[in-house]
């Protein structure tokens, strides 16, 4: 939001200030190296108040100055960066058999990129706890580095609700479970706010933020995990429906006489593309990426019925490709989780399926890509929605608007 000096006024004026430090500071990250003069311009705000807004965010130590720039007309002029040096914005991926920690700056470059072994126990209780436990340990390695943490995001993979209630979470065994509320008492209110989403949207958001399709408006994000999920951005923001459960693409029927899905039903995308399909049976959690190794080993010396395994779960890929870019016309799918490693296989196959299963010609112009941001997308997405928040008027040092 932009404020104009003419029609009528909002009656919070520290709301408005708020929302045009972040306009600032937005225009900052995404233009930086800057000056005040690229901003007024750009944000229509007048010289006077961005003047006062920049130095407001200088003193918060989230912009900083740089120098001088005499590569323009008329006088040189200070250029702006974004700073963010005090700051640590925090994402965490709860998996079956693992957890992945990130931590990135302001600007979203890394800070901490840890990867543990998990195991859910028998109780929310005791996942939480030991979730908690590595939360902590992040958490104090950004203090020893004198680093306020702005926020932290939890990606679990199932149905999160609007509120962030984990509704279920089938391969953790987690039923209506407040794991932002539990994840607090177990951190004692560490001061910082606790964000729980879908592991697919967060995914999304990383690859909106920081992966090779970045700024995307129209994008989905199709998990390569245990489950198969669809994060879904349209016109540049994430779309969670009406209960915050859309994207369960992996229940999609593909074949009414297909295998057996653990949902009950039959021919689920899940079970015709999911890594069961890959590995052609139930996958223990705890050895999934050492069989996914296997299969890549062997696809690459050539054999046989591991190629042609890959090219039948590529093609039941691209059917619920197809359906997503029919009904969204997204610019780029992008394949994550354990089918970046299968994608030289995987891909060409899929784009066969696109090609002849889209209704619009050239496919609708879709892009069918595999991820470069890793098995830790969604921990980074996690970081981002943090970073998001910022950039929508949740800052820090006292001044804030709830988005």
């Amino acid at each position: 939001m932009i404020t104009s000096t003419t029609g009528p006024q909002p009656a919070d004026f520290a709301d408005v200030r708020a929302t045009n430090l972040a306009v600032v500071l937005r225009f900052v990250r995404e233009h930086a190296p800057c000056s005040r003069a690229d901003i007024a311009a750009s944000t229509g705000l007048n010289k006077a108040t961005v003047s006062s807004l920049v130095a407001d965010l200088i003193d918060r130590r989230l912009v900083r100055e740089t120098g001088l720039t005499e590569n323009r007309v008329g006088r040189p002029a200070t250029m702006l960066v974004l700073d963010g040096s005090p700051y640590a914005a925090i994402g965490v991926e709860i998996n079956v058999d693992t957890v992945s920690a990130v931590a990135t700056d302001l600007a979203g470059e890394r800070l901490l990129t840890w990867r543990r072994s998990f195991s859910g126990g028998d109780s929310v209780n005791q996942g939480v706890a030991g979730v908690g436990a590595i939360i902590r340990r992040v958490v104090s390695r950004m203090a020893k580095e004198e680093r306020q943490v702005l926020g932290l995001a939890v990606a679990v993979p199932g149905l999160i609700d609007v509120q962030g209630t984990v509704r279920i979470a089938p391969n953790l065994g987690w039923h209506d479970a407040d794991i932002g509320g539990d994840l607090a008492k177990a951190l004692r209110d560490p001061g910082f706010p606790i964000q729980v989403d879908n592991d697919a949207n967060l995914g999304a958001l990383a690859e909106q933020r920081f992966g090779a399709h970045a700024g995307a408006s129209d994008l989905v994000y199709l998990t390569g995990e245990l489950g198969v999920g669809a994060g879904i951005i349209l016109d540049g923001r994430l779309r969670r429906g009406g209960r915050g459960y859309s994207g369960e693409i992996g229940h999609v029927q593909v074949d009414p006489e297909g295998p057996a899905c653990h949902c009950g039903r039959r021919g689920c995308l899940e079970a015709m593309a999911g890594i069961g399909a890959v590995l052609r049976r139930d996958p223990s959690p705890a050895e999934i990426q050492v069989e996914v190794e296997e299969v890549v080993r062997l696809a690459r010396a050539g054999d046989a019925e591991t190629v042609g395994n890959l090219g039948a779960v590529g093609r039941s890929l691209g059917v619920g490709v197809s359906i997503l870019a029919n009904l969204l016309n997204p610019e780029v799918v992008i394949l994550g989780g354990y089918y970046v490693p299968l994608a030289p296989w995987l891909l060409p196959a899929v784009h066969e399926e696109v090609a002849a299963r889209v209704i619009a010609s050239e496919a609708g112009g879709v892009q069918v890509v595999a991820s470069t941001l890793g098995y830790d997308a969604a921990a980074l997405g996690g970081a981002a929605r943090v970073l998001d928040s910022v950039d929508s008027g949740r800052l820090p040092g006292g001044l804030s608007r709830i988005p």
